[in-house]
């Protein structure tokens, strides 16, 4: 035993090691492809980055990306007397896509059912186990819906780098997954961030219809596609777009689908996720067509109930002018 070091201080070292690997090894059980753990504490250079972001007004018209930007960058200001930050990733890659070329094109993370029920589920699920297994533990769970600065915990618990399209790529299953967080006050064994990969590569930039990656590692929210089909909420989408938006009609995915680490994408096994029988088969006619009861029937616990009906149908006949 170390000089300075008492038996008491090994053994509560030796506890963080296992509840650490405790809760990992759930997660997998849980569905999560990756878990990995952060210290809990203040974003120093996220703190930078976002003041510049939003100085250069690259939210657009979202105007909650201002507010509680100290809660943004101190997971201790929304879980009291947070230790840790665990970041899992669940898989959304589909085995197949839409069938019809023509027809205007969903991401595929909204095929089946909204991630938000299905992940919260899972998480809340870990918080069970944890709090049986381990023993009080408080803390919260997160699913992109709260000012938590998803891509700088999956950062810097090693879940990937930030790639130049500013999404992050996992070096084995490229980057059609979804992040999600757990802050608690029970100290586990951190990570720590992995080299980036990108290199000289600029697929994603250069594929880029709206021009959104200004610079590698910086996108304008306001061109993007994904933007302007899901957060933008005007009645009319902006006239320098037309032409530009690639068929998109709810999300994104062209810098996903031109990055060469995506050729690590398998498909996933949730079964949540399995689109409507109908979805992927609908032909360009169908959804200029699209009614009301069709698209509930279609998106009855989808996130595209984000963007409505009405916010569907503006977004099918711009791409289809």
């Amino acid at each position: 035993m170390d000089a300075g070091r008492t038996f008491l201080d090994y053994h509560m070292y030796s506890s963080v090691q296992k509840n650490t690997q405790r809760i990992k090894h759930q997660t997998k059980e849980l569905g999560f492809f990756f878990c990995g753990i952060s210290k809990a504490e203040f974003l120093e250079d996220e703190a930078i980055h976002l003041e510049s972001w939003l100085k250069r007004n690259y939210h657009g018209k979202m105007g909650y990306m201002e507010n509680h930007f100290d809660k943004r960058l101190d997971p201790r200001l929304l879980v009291e007397d947070a230790k840790s930050v665990v970041t899992v990733l669940l898989n959304y890659f589909p085995e197949k896509t839409q069938s019809d070329s023509e027809a205007p094109k969903l991401s595929k993370y909204a095929y089946g059912e909204d991630y938000h029920f299905v992940i919260k589920d899972k998480l809340n699920d870990l918080v069970a186990f944890i709090q049986k297994e381990i023993g009080e533990v408080a803390g919260r769970v997160f699913v992109d819906s709260a000012p938590v600065m998803d891509k700088a915990w999956a950062k810097n618990s090693g879940a990937g780098w930030l790639g130049k399209n500013t999404n992050i790529i996992h070096p084995k299953n490229g980057s059609f997954f979804f992040i999600a967080e757990l802050i608690i006050d029970l100290e586990l064994e951190p990570d720590g961030p992995i080299k980036d990969y990108c290199g000289s590569c600029t697929r994603c930039i250069d594929a880029c219809p709206t021009e959104a990656i200004v610079e590698p590692y910086i996108v304008d929210g306001s061109k993007c596609i994904s933007y302007l089909t899901i957060e933008l909420k005007d009645a009319i989408l902006p006239s320098e777009f037309h032409g530009k938006m690639d068929n998109w009609m709810f999300g994104c995915d062209i810098c996903q689908d031109v990055c060469p680490w995506n050729r690590f994408s398998k498909p996933h096994s949730e079964s949540r996720f399995t689109p409507h029988d109908d979805l992927l088969y609908l032909t360009k006619n169908n959804w200029k067509d699209l009614t009301q009861e069709v698209f509930g029937d279609l998106f009855k616990n989808s996130a595209v109930k984000r963007t409505k009906f009405d916010g569907l149908k503006r977004n099918i006949g711009f791409i289809l002018e």
